[in-house]
């Protein structure tokens, strides 16, 4: 409004365009006398426009997903001291909001026909310490030449995402490469109670997987009923890719694109992204915590 009334004001002038306009003649003369002396402005103008470029700074470094309570939490890491509400007005005075997430999309089926495991999980995803308990699942991407395929494995104590990988083909092959990328990064006891969780999806009772799972010694656990809930965690972290990665910055070429954007976006989900179940802190953090305790436990003992 201040830009238009400076564009116009030669030819038609101030108090004319401020009839038509919702402002007052008084209210552009301050906005000039601001921009000409910064620091004549009151002390809260002052403020907020020291604070918009950390804001928009930290809502960049962050896949540009945040909303207010997130990017208020991270200045707070930061050690920036600003109020929640003064995060929340800055960000509508600039133009940017977090993203929003979408409806889940069903993306494998029961194969009842198959022998499954025992649930051993019952819709209580959590673990009092990392490779406790192990939650997969796999979401689609529509790229220009097709459909493409993604999976996580995913430690539930810290919601860490242990193993991933993109395919061209949902066969069951492709979540056995995710499940073993999990295996070689953390190299769980054999035997030592790790239990591993998917849904009733085909490719997660095939033969291939269930003996990989024995061979490697790991628990297989099944949900029960069917549905999304069976397998809640997985799917709120797919729901998060989707928002955070793919339909927020699609239309995808190919292949390599998604699978190029998928190993920034699990970098960050991993060690830099905050997560409100585990303290707004990044995976790797907590992990680390819970290992630095661990370590001055046993130091004291």
């Amino acid at each position: 409004m201040i830009a238009f009334i400076d564009d116009h004001k030669a030819t038609i002038g101030i108090e004319p365009i401020c009839r038509v306009l919702p402002i007052a003649p008084t209210t552009y003369h301050e906005a000039n006398a601001r921009r000409r002396r910064p620091d004549a402005a009151p002390p809260r103008i002052r403020r907020d426009e020291a604070l918009k470029p950390e804001i928009l700074r930290v809502f960049k470094e962050n896949f540009s997903v945040y909303g207010a309570h997130k990017v208020w939490k991270q200045m707070q890491r930061e050690g920036i001291d600003v109020a929640r509400c003064t995060v929340e007005r800055l960000m509508k005075k600039i133009g940017i909001q977090g993203v929003i997430r979408g409806k889940p999309h069903r993306t494998t089926f029961s194969d009842k026909a198959t022998p499954c495991p025992l649930d051993h999980v019952n819709r209580n995803f959590k673990a009092d310490a990392p490779n406790v308990l192990w939650v997969s699942d796999f979401t689609y991407v529509s790229t220009w030449s097709g459909f493409v395929y993604v999976a996580f494995v995913i430690d539930v104590f810290a919601r860490r995402i242990v193993g991933w990988r993109v395919s061209r083909t949902a066969h069951a092959s492709f979540v056995l490469d995710a499940l073993e990328q999990a295996l070689h990064s953390r190299r769980p006891l054999h035997g030592g109670g790790l239990v591993h969780h998917s849904d009733r999806g085909s490719q997660y009772v095939s033969i291939r997987y269930t003996e990989r799972l024995a061979e490697a010694g790991l628990e297989p656990s099944v949900g029960s009923v069917g549905d999304s809930y069976d397998n809640a965690l997985a799917e709120t972290i797919n729901g998060l890719y989707k928002a955070e990665v793919i339909w927020k910055s699609g239309p995808w070429k190919s292949f390599e694109a998604v699978e190029y954007a998928t190993l920034e976006w699990v970098d960050w989900f991993n060690h830099r992204r905050l997560l409100e179940p585990i303290g707004n802190i990044p995976p790797a953090e907590a992990e680390a915590n819970y290992y630095a305790a661990k370590e001055e436990l046993a130091n004291a003992a």
